[in-house]
């Protein structure tokens, strides 16, 4: 594996899919070769299935593409005992007429049941949330109204939450937030207290691992568009967390956070900064379900955690 010292000088360069390590001047670890999923190793209490940024419509070849998805993950030889749903399930809710939208839903829903055995824990993303007639988040029905429609067919009862496995603590995080009628990544003040409290009341030997839609801190986002320019980098509001500072200082508190998973971005890294491994997985539909994104083959993450905190990552193509 190619290693490639990082400064603030120092250019990034990519070969396949990039994985980031250290601080961000730290040391990024580069690789490019398949192999095939791993079974899971020994010490591993839970395996998961990070499935993320699916974007699943029945009028064009993502159907047919998530079951494909589905199908491997099944038909894994180890089989995982959870998939988290990483959000953006939905082609997109938020420009779509009411009877679009349904019109989704209902395909995403029967697709799952009809296809998935496994349990499934879901984040609601962006592209879930439907933003009225025309897409227009006005008459009070916007991202609020959105997001219980997004719930009620994922089975939700709250947009964020918490619960324990096999000895870990996972914290379901909400990154849309309203911002006028269109929205940012971050967590309202409601959200971030509740989860000051959550984490207060975990016992400091019990791992945790946090969903996000959002990546918190990701490197792959500053390569998603063209955000660099002669003034230099410019990354917008829905690309990551804009309260990253916050949640960063926050997290510091709590050595037993140990990963971070998210999407959103189509891309994939990794971040290991203060002890806390933030891994921005790779989308199921890739471009959109049109091949590779940039560097990035439509896919899935594959994670086997350790009951002392410890955890085995890979990406998984399908296809």
């Amino acid at each position: 594996m190619p290693v490639f010292t990082i400064t603030r000088r120092t250019a990034i360069k990519t070969l396949g899919s990039m994985t980031a390590s250290g601080t961000l001047g730290g040391l990024v670890y580069l690789t490019t070769a398949r192999q095939p999923p791993k079974d899971r190793t020994a010490g591993t209490v839970l395996r998961l299935a990070h499935l993320t940024d699916i974007h699943v419509r029945p009028e064009n070849s993502s159907g047919r593409g998530w079951v494909s998805c589905l199908r491997h993950v099944h038909h894994l030889p180890d089989v995982p005992d959870l998939i988290l749903n990483g959000g953006d399930a939905i082609s997109d809710a938020s420009e779509a007429s009411e009877a679009a939208a349904r019109t989704q839903w209902d395909f995403w829903q029967k697709t799952l049941a009809d296809e998935c055995r496994l349990p499934v824990e879901h984040c609601l993303g962006n592209h879930d949330l439907w933003g009225g007639e025309g897409g227009k988040r006005s008459g009070g029905r916007g991202v609020t109204y959105g997001k219980r429609w997004a719930m009620d067919c994922l089975g939700l009862t709250q947009r964020y939450r918490s619960f324990d496995q096999a000895g870990w603590h996972f914290i379901v995080l909400d990154s849309v937030a309203d911002r006028g009628g269109d929205y940012e990544a971050r967590l309202d003040d409601e959200q971030f207290d509740w989860l000051k409290h959550d984490l207060r009341r975990v016992d400091s030997a019990t791992p945790v691992l946090i969903l996000s839609h959002v990546p918190i801190l990701s490197v792959c986002a500053f390569f998603d568009g063209d955000n660099d320019s002669k003034s230099g980098w410019s990354l917008p509001r829905q690309w990551m967390h804009v309260d990253a500072r916050r949640l960063k200082n926050l997290f510091h508190k709590y050595p037993n956070i140990k990963l971070c998973l998210s999407g959103h971005i189509h891309l994939r890294d990794r971040v290991d900064y203060d002890g806390i491994s933030y891994i921005c997985d790779g989308a199921v539909c890739g471009k959109w379900w049109s091949g590779a994104y940039q560097e990035c083959e439509p896919g899935y993450g594959l994670i086997d955690l350790h009951g002392d905190g410890r955890f085995d990552y890979q990406y998984v193509t399908y296809s």
